[in-house]
């Protein structure tokens, strides 16, 4: 368990809630990452990473984090209720959430894949922001900026998909502001940029489950820069 330093974070741990086993013959608990997480839980800090390749169930875990926590599974606010078509797992109804001592219950979830019908629904409801009209990556930074007053849960689930590198930078810039006001951050990503992080605890997803890694160690890392030392040897395989 966390110590008390961290008692005013949302959320210190995600753990199985006991009265709500979950079967681990069914999807999404058959993979390793989610079985892991409901036999041991997982302790969150200020900044917790996850990286893993496409289907190892890094995008599973925030999902259920955050509808646990009360947020809309298609992204925005706690108290967001836009929805176009349900495609969450399960997940969520068999966790429970240690949370801080007087922690704020905000938060917001942005989700990358559902960006688009996100910012039709705050169009709306008369917000007054106007994403659409922005390139998909300066929505996104203008989405987190406009929304930096919520303190509390930040979920990011994929947010480099709209990104360029300064736009990777710019973004842990704006998250870096929103822990130092006080909120808490939680983020799936593929970028090694988002995964250097400064000061994050980071772990790799996969067949094995959940690992803690220095970010050096990450998969992701050593393949990023074996492929920039050497495209020819990669491509050579699929060209």
């Amino acid at each position: 368990m966390p110590s008390e330093t961290f008692s005013r974070f949302p959320v210190l741990r995600v753990e199985e809630y006991p009265q709500s086993h979950m079967d681990r013959t069914t999807w999404p608990a058959t993979l390793a990452p989610v079985r892991q997480l409901l036999d041991d839980g997982l302790d969150l800090g200020a900044v917790t990473v996850l990286v893993g390749d496409n289907g190892a169930g890094k995008s599973t875990l925030v999902e259920a984090i955050a509808t646990s926590f009360g947020m809309n599974a298609e992204g925005g606010s706690t108290g967001a209720m836009n929805r176009t078509r349900s495609s969450e797992s399960a997940l969520a109804d068999h966790l429970q959430l240690v949370r801080g001592a007087g922690a704020s219950k905000r938060g917001f979830f942005l989700r990358a894949e559902t960006m688009h019908g996100f910012f039709t629904y705050l169009e709306s409801i008369g917000d007054e922001g106007v994403f659409h009209e922005r390139s998909h990556g300066e929505s996104f930074l203008d989405l987190v900026a406009a929304r930096s007053k919520v303190r509390g849960l930040w979920v990011l689930d994929e947010p480099e998909s709209a990104l360029s590198l300064p736009g990777c930078l710019a973004l842990i810039g704006l998250l870096r502001d929103l822990v130092a006001a006080g909120s808490q951050l939680l983020l799936s990503t593929h970028s090694p940029i988002l995964a250097a992080y400064p000061g994050a605890d980071l772990y790799e997803v996969g067949e094995w489950g959940i690992r803690s890694s220095e970010y050096d160690d990450l998969d992701l890392v050593r393949n990023w820069r074996s492929f920039l030392d050497s495209p020819d040897r990669f491509l050579r395989h699929v060209v």
